[in-house]
């Protein structure tokens, strides 16, 4: 009986308190906030990453990156507001702002005739340090719109001139595409424009941990001399050049210093997309792999930090429409490991080459180039008709003097690259539908405080929904 009884007690003790806890549990905010969007990063370009790694050490299965160990895994739709298949401008607009838009349409309402504003400034406005960070331009679709407001992404100019109005703490990427107004030249420049604002301009690491300390506001790009369109593709880095990782680091040494409040960071991985644009599968897979190092510095943060911080990953689209097997019931993705460069500076060797050779160059002198490259007929056997392929392009592109490149979003290629770039995909029985985006769901992945509210059916609008909620930016 008296067993019966202190059961009973225990029960109604529970019953009581529940409620109580989750209360608690829900009260609980998360100071640190990290978004990270993988753009163009599909459930495929995920898993075909994993499993390439797994070949790559000799077996069949997946050796698992950081983020896929998350406890909370999902996924989300992408359309957007009148199509099915999103842009980069509208998925990255639902994205930060929670609202469906038009397509090519940066930070705005469906009509282009209202701002809409993202979550990134609410944590501004809640009191908290913000930072904006890619391995693109900084006035690209996705980091754009974060911060500005353009009925149109190509307005890069203009997008730009939106950066210093939202008072963010941190902006990082390779630089602005279009740093002066061409159709004004009375207009102020770009980086004059952030200089009167109060933002310090640094290039590399060795200068922003030399004047960042010092600085309220910080725009931190790549050195002068590297392109400002974007940071190289990982598999092409060389020891100087910057990395996502590089940035994440700094972006958070950055943003808790003198810092109670907490901040919010959003990181893109955008050339996870433009190297699906080319249908460029080792090049993909080496730049999700990058992002997952990018990931890491978020989470050995969180390690000391587990009650404060939410870390959530996503991607705005997926783009390629990649297959993972063509036919035959197994894949060969360790082949990729011999490829050594992208498609892009596969095509920039092809053009030096024609530069030094006056157009003249021997099929003796692509084959050392490729074999270098790509591993062809040194580690990669090529059959007859592969190699047949190769031989009429080279015969076809170094005909003349002029040669038409192959033309995608992002780049225009040297067509025996981008042969060689699909014979070496198709070795690894790796397809592609398209060179655009899909409409395929998109991988969720979250860990930390409130990370339980990224849990059953998603769409893209929900997503920073969310993470107001668990940061609390909604009750401020």
């Amino acid at each position: 009986m008296k067993k019966t009884f202190y059961l009973l007690t225990f029960l109604t003790a529970v019953i009581v308190l529940f409620p109580q806890c989750q209360q608690a549990s829900q009260e609980k905010k998360a100071k640190y906030v990290f978004y990270f969007i993988g753009d163009g990063m599909g459930v495929n370009q995920v898993n075909g990453t994993e499993m390439y790694l797994a070949e790559k050490e000799g077996y069949i299965g997946i050796k698992p990156l950081n983020f896929t160990q998350f406890p909370v895994t999902n996924f989300a739709t992408t359309y957007s507001k009148y199509n099915s298949v999103t842009c980069s401008a509208a998925s990255g607009t639902a994205l930060a702002s929670g609202t469906k838009t038009k397509n090519n349409t940066i930070g705005m309402d469906s009509l282009r005739a209202a701002p809409l504003y993202s979550i990134a400034v609410k944590a501004k406005e809640a009191g908290q340090k913000v930072g904006i960070t890619t391995t693109a331009s900084i006035d690209h679709a996705t980091p754009a719109a974060f911060y500005a407001h353009q009925p149109d992404r190509n307005m890069y100019y203009e997008i730009a001139t939106d950066l210093p109005k939202t008072g963010f703490d941190l902006y990082a990427g390779s630089g602005f595409l279009r740093p002066v107004n061409k159709k004004d030249s009375t207009a102020a420049p770009i980086f004059q424009i952030l200089q009167d604002s109060g933002y310090l301009v640094v290039r590399g690491t060795k200068e922003f941990n030399e004047k960042a300390g010092s600085a309220q506001k910080v725009v931190f790009l790549q050195e002068e001399q590297a392109s400002p369109k974007c940071l190289p593709y990982a598999i092409d880095r060389q020891d100087n050049d910057l990395t996502l990782a590089q940035i994440t680091e700094n972006a958070i040494r950055f943003l808790t210093k003198d810092n109670k409040n907490g901040f919010f960071l959003m990181t893109e991985g955008g050339k996870i997309d433009w190297a699906c644009h080319n249908n460029d599968a080792a090049t993909v897979f080496n730049e999700v792999e990058d992002f997952a190092k990018a990931i890491q510095k978020a989470l050995d943060f969180y390690h000391q930090h587990p009650d404060e911080t939410l870390i959530v990953i996503t991607a705005d689209h997926e783009t390629g429409g990649i297959v993972l097997g063509k036919g035959p019931y197994k894949l060969n993705l360790n082949v990729l490991q011999h490829q050594k460069t992208s498609e892009e500076q596969l095509t920039e060797m092809i053009k030096a080459l024609r530069k030094e050779k006056n157009n003249k160059v021997s099929w003796e002198e692509i084959q050392a180039l490729l074999a270098e490259q790509m591993g062809f007929w040194k580690t990669v056997p090529l059959n007859e008709k592969q190699e047949k392929e190769l031989k009429e392009v080279y015969r076809s592109s170094f005909r003349g003097e002029k040669v038409e490149l192959e033309k995608n979003l992002y780049s225009s290629n040297e067509p025996l690259a981008g042969k060689a770039v699909k014979i070496l995909n198709s070795i690894a029985l790796v397809g592609w539908t398209s060179g655009g985006h899909s409409a395929g769901v998109v991988p969720v992945y979250a860990i930390g405080t409130g990370s339980e509210l990224f849990q059953g059916k998603l769409d893209n609008i929900d997503i920073p929904r969310k993470i107001a909620q668990a940061a609390g930016y909604d009750q401020n």
